[in-house]
């Protein structure tokens, strides 16, 4: 059983969903069931059948929730520090070709957001920059292509 690793925004986003999926969606749907329930004969009750399987889908979720929760490792960035590129570091690196520059945290999978900054620690471009240092030059494999990158910028936040 591995650890799951995430920031503490992270962990509280995991607890919010499983508190949603708890409180609001199943009951909703025990509702849905016990309403279909009462339209009669439940072998061709198309509306009983759909919202079973629709509480079956909530309550796996809510399993996978609570599996995730039981092995969560959470790492908050800001008791970090140092220039090595480690889960939870800001990364800002710069295009050794075209001289573009770009910043992403590395965060778990369920807190990766590219367009906000965060990318996954199980991503190609954060499993290249693990371990690394600034002034390090690393080769991104992209959907794009390889290209050679300097670490710039390592900080936690």
């Amino acid at each position: 059983m591995s650890r799951y690793p995430t920031t503490p925004a992270g962990l509280e986003a995991m607890r919010a969903e499983l508190r949603r999926l708890r409180e609001v969606e199943r009951p909703k749907v025990v509702n849905e069931v016990e309403v279909a329930r009462e339209h009669g004969d439940l072998s061709e009750n198309a509306e009983y059948h759909a919202a079973k399987e629709k509480l079956g889908f909530i309550e796996g979720q809510i399993r996978f929730i609570e599996d995730k929760l039981s092995r969560v490792e959470v790492i908050d960035p800001r008791t970090l520090k140092g220039t090595r590129v480690v889960f939870g570091a800001r990364v800002t690196y710069e295009d050794v070709d075209s001289g573009e520059s770009r910043t992403y945290q590395i965060v778990g999978a369920d807190e990766s957001d590219p367009k906000q900054g965060r990318i996954s620690i199980e991503s190609p471009i954060a499993r290249a920059l693990i371990g690394k240092e600034e002034g390090d030059e690393v080769i991104l494999r992209t959907p794009s292509g390889a290209r050679t990158v300097e670490i710039t910028e390592v900080r936690f936040s």
